[in-house]
């Protein structure tokens, strides 16, 4: 890892492991490949990825983002973005003969499972989350019935429980970790017997990111995010590098929008991105600093990833029978 102590000159602290994870880059191959297989248009339930540049990148190509599957002419091709949906959307799109691509994440749907598991075994569930995000409102319609969401303090206090041996929490993939903590320990308090996931809900990206980060603010004047308004984890990081004791720390989807007022006597910039952020964004960020000074660029580096998901069974299974390339190559830009 590259050493931050020297602090001498202006400088940029570039965050690493960074921008997109391996859920993000398999939805969005899945969307492009759908295109160049099926050709356009290619219907999309909600945001692919929460990522404004993604998503017109994406339309400018025939996707075609609706809010519900009824907005989907019947027999079309229908990608399930990464957060995930809930078994009545599935039963929505198959009621209307829709060919369906399911690019949920595979540790969203690994929660999904979580949740069906233990519903069966009659627990409730304590789904520590945003309410209104797709994510949570996909695995919470696993099992409407026993799933509760927790978001603010006052559903902590209105959780209703029927048997206090079987009551365990489940988390949204994107949280802060530390955070998803506090509230567990909150949750505790109140339910003694309250038991643990069996394994992190949180996912491996989420939390490399903001590892990265907290290193990455704690040396930092000023830290800019590039990321979605809409992206939870591009938010938890802005919210992470102020706790790890950046002075400001702000959000920004295009390096158009930094406002020149932060940089009133910065020394040092932290810069990460969000889980859907493709690199180039980053680099537009990059560019603009290099012209305020800020050419010094040096990587703080917390961990190696290396994770891949193959395509949607659905997606690889009608390429193979074509002829077409299956792989999912990681994509940066």
């Amino acid at each position: 890892m590259t050493d931050i102590k020297n602090t001498a000159g202006k400088k940029v602290l570039l965050a690493s492991p960074r921008g997109y994870c391996a859920g993000v880059d398999r939805a969005v191959i899945a969307v492009e490949k759908a295109l160049d297989h099926y050709g356009a248009p290619i219907y999309v339930r909600k945001q692919i990825v929460h990522n404004k540049h993604v998503v017109s990148s994406l339309e400018a190509r025939g996707a075609i983002f609706v809010d519900e599957v009824d907005e989907v002419p019947e027999g079309s091709v229908l990608v399930f973005s990464a957060h995930g949906v809930s078994p009545a959307v599935v039963s929505a799109a198959n009621a209307r003969g829709l060919n369906t691509i399911d690019a949920t994440c595979p540790l969203v749907t690994k929660v999904h499972r979580e949740v069906q598991r233990f519903a069966a075994e009659d627990y409730d569930i304590l789904l520590i989350g945003h309410e209104g995000h797709e994510e949570v409102e996909g695995t919470a319609g696993e099992a409407p019935d026993v799933v509760q969401v927790i978001d603010k303090d006052d559903s902590i206090a209105s959780a209703k429980v029927r048997d206090p041996k079987k009551l365990i929490w489940l988390s949204q993939t994107t949280l802060s970790v530390d955070e998803t903590m506090e509230t567990v320990l909150k949750l505790r308090e109140k339910h003694p017997t309250l038991q643990n996931p069996p394994s992190d809900d949180i996912c491996y990206a989420t939390q490399n990111r903001q590892v990265a980060i907290k290193k990455v603010g704690a040396s930092s004047d000023l830290v800019i995010v590039v990321g979605s308004a809409n992206s939870s984890n591009t938010v938890r990081l802005v919210e992470v590098a102020l706790e790890a004791g950046a002075k400001a720390a702000y959000r920004v989807d295009y390096a158009s929008e930094i406002d020149e007022a932060w940089f009133a006597g910065v020394e040092t910039v932290g810069v990460s991105s969000g889980a859907s952020v493709p690199e180039v964004l980053v680099d537009e960020v990059l560019d603009y600093l290099a012209q305020k000074g800020f050419g010094d660029v040096r990587t703080v580096q917390t961990a190696e990833e290396d994770v891949q998901f193959s395509l949607p069974a659905e997606l690889r299974k009608e390429l193979k029978s074509a002829g077409h390339d299956t792989s999912n190559k990681t994509r940066r830009n």
